[in-house]
């Protein structure tokens, strides 16, 4: 963590939908997300999810997210979103898929897209997820235990809305 980051309890986030459970242990929360929920629209694989579990509160400038990269099912997913509304919003994170955890980011400007890279080493392993906005633009980094972080994405991100970010 850097100097200008602010721990947010918990409770200062609302869930777009809320999880099967959500339980506080000392400073972590312990997720179990309902089996199929998720966040996207449309591109390439034609339907639309808009309800993954995410905790958020409205974002001043950047979010910082860490996790424990404890996935082992397709598609099972942790990080952070960003979040104007159904149709622009912003998740990042590790996912896993094709048998590995994979490193990415699905940006939704009324329909998605997903970017990712393999990261196998990072399974099991403590994962941050930053991200910060500036003008029209979302910049994500990622970085596990507490090695460098590393460039994920730069974004397109419309720069005249309000977002709440927060982990998902």
């Amino acid at each position: 963590m850097t100097d200008d980051v602010v721990q947010q309890p918990w409770g200062a986030g609302t869930w777009t939908t809320p999880p099967v459970s959500a339980t506080e242990d000392g400073p972590d929360l312990l997720v179990t997300a309902a089996e199929g929920s998720d966040a996207w629209r449309h591109t390439s694989y034609g339907f639309v999810h808009d309800d993954a579990h995410a905790l958020l509160a409205p974002l001043h400038g950047a979010v910082e997210v860490t996790f424990h990269a404890d996935l082992d099912q397709q598609f099972d997913q942790a990080g952070l979103m960003l979040r104007a509304d159904a149709e622009t919003w912003l998740k990042a994170g590790v996912e896993f898929s094709d048998g590995a955890a994979q490193l990415g980011a699905v940006v939704t400007l009324g329909r998605s897209d997903w970017s990712v890279a393999p990261v196998p080493d990072w399974a099991g392993r403590r994962v941050t997820v930053r991200a910060s906005r500036a003008g029209d633009a979302v910049t994500v980094r990622a970085r596990v235990d507490d090695e460098p972080f590393r460039l994920v994405r730069v974004a397109a991100f419309p720069a005249d809305v309000p977002v709440a970010a927060g982990p998902y």
